[in-house]
């Protein structure tokens, strides 16, 4: 784990932002009339997908994606100027929040600004191609590692970044060497001393792939190195397929629980159910009802709670990041859920107490931190209607910290019905 990386991170809320589809024309300008209602749900550091102009060649879609990028030291124009992004930057500062930007680093456009000037700074298949290591990402070019020019080039552009922005989520973190971040990480401290670093992590299956292709991939516990925080791509295969019931809810939580087990005592896991690369979880769990208690059972988890712009408004509809969709903002709105557990994520127990969770009856989650004498209990019923279930603790009047009301513990358990249980007790 990065040493100096500060567990409150797992106090806090990121929203992520894909400019292209935000508000009426997916401008700077329409996020930052947007701000005020970012900030309201309890948005700590905003997430931009990558702001660089698209390369032509070779792209997907009418619009392309926004991964194959072809200048990193310039802005889409799509999106506006220079100036924008940094008044952008500076509104959201204003607003006590902080902002980082997309760092793809694996690859470029095949017309990228390096491709011309530095076509030695790329990857080469057998027969002297350069192309992507991933056959399904044909619209990008692999950078090669073992140009020191290249080193030089890309730190240059974070530490420029860097004097506007708050930090970086690196993409495909796991394909660039590890000694790379961590010179990269020690120039940015220079210039933006506290920089937040996210890695997306990948998949084990993607592990797995690649490096059977004879091929460098980290692991989580290699990023975590650099890192503050990491993916939980290491267990959403297995909350993937419970929620398309491929899979027990067991095997996930089982997963989940082992992140305590095998990771720094700082590690810090991204958690969600949805982003650009995955389903949205209003078409994978329709029933509201489940939809509001399983968001609020992931910001319950031990790490930084993640929002996709238009999760909120339960927006249904596949990110397609080579084509311009705009959000559809109409759907039933669950912001409440993400304001009440922003902040009783709050509490210093989230950031320092132990972490366990179970299944306590069919479709119902028992959570549960411990820090001191100090014990919260969640119950969330994600696949499960109004139903009892056990809280482990004693008989009794508690209050749930969720709703504000009263509830009676009898027997060990309490029901669970429209809105989660979250109760607190002290040994």
């Amino acid at each position: 784990m990065a040493q100096n990386t500060d567990i409150h991170y797992r106090n806090q809320m990121l929203y992520s932002v894909f400019i292209r589809d935000y508000g009426k024309n997916g401008t700077f300008r329409d996020v930052e009339e947007d701000l005020d209602r970012i900030r309201s749900l309890g948005t700590d550091i905003i997430w931009f997908m990558p702001i660089h102009p698209i390369g032509k060649e070779g792209r997907k879609g009418s619009v392309g994606s926004p991964y194959a990028i072809s200048d990193y030291r310039a802005v889409n124009p799509d999106f506006g100027t220079m100036e924008d992004f940094i008044r952008l930057t500076d509104q959201i500062h204003r607003r006590g929040m902080r902002c980082i930007i997309d760092v793809v680093y694996n690859h470029t456009s095949p017309d990228s600004v390096l491709s011309r000037e530095h076509p030695e700074w790329f990857w080469r298949d057998a027969e002297g191609r350069p192309r992507a290591k991933v056959e399904e990402w044909w619209d990008v070019v692999d950078l090669d590692y073992s140009n020191q020019g290249l080193w030089d080039y890309l730190i240059e552009t974070l530490c420029f970044w860097a004097q506007y922005v708050d930090g970086f989520r690196c993409d495909v973190a796991a394909f660039v060497p590890l000694d790379f971040w961590k010179r990269a990480r020690a120039a940015v401290e220079k210039v933006r001393p506290g920089a937040f670093w996210l890695a997306e992590s990948v998949e084990t299956g993607y592990v797995r792939r690649i490096r059977s292709a004879g091929e460098s991939c980290l692991s989580d516990s290699e990023l975590y190195q650099v890192f503050d925080a990491c993916y939980d791509y290491d267990i959403f295969n297995d909350l993937s397929d419970y929620l398309l019931g491929k899979g027990p809810l067991g095997r996930y939580l089982d997963r989940l629980n082992m992140q305590e087990c095998i990771y720094p005592d700082n590690y810090v896991k991204l958690h969600f159910t949805e982003n650009h690369d995955q389903f949205r979880t209003a078409a994978a769990v329709p029933d509201l009802r489940s939809r509001r208690q399983l968001l609020a059972f992931t910001m319950f988890q031990k790490g930084i709670s993640f929002i996709y712009n238009g999760q909120e408004r339960s927006a249904a509809d596949f990110a397609n990041i080579f084509e311009k969709e705009p959000i559809d903002w109409t759907g039933p709105d669950l912001s409440d859920v993400i304001v009440k557990m922003k902040e009783l994520k709050g509490k210093e127990i989230f950031a320092c107490g132990s972490f366990f969770a179970d299944e306590v009856r069919n479709g119902v989650v028992r959570a549960v931190y411990t820090y001191g004498k100090e014990k919260l209990v969640g119950l969330f019923a994600i696949g499960a209607g109004m139903i009892g279930a056990d809280t482990g603790l004693a008989d009794g009047l508690y209050r749930n910290v969720y709703t504000g009301k009263d509830v009676y513990v009898f027997h060990g358990a309490v029901p669970v019905g429209e809105d989660p249980v979250i109760l607190s007790s002290a040994d």
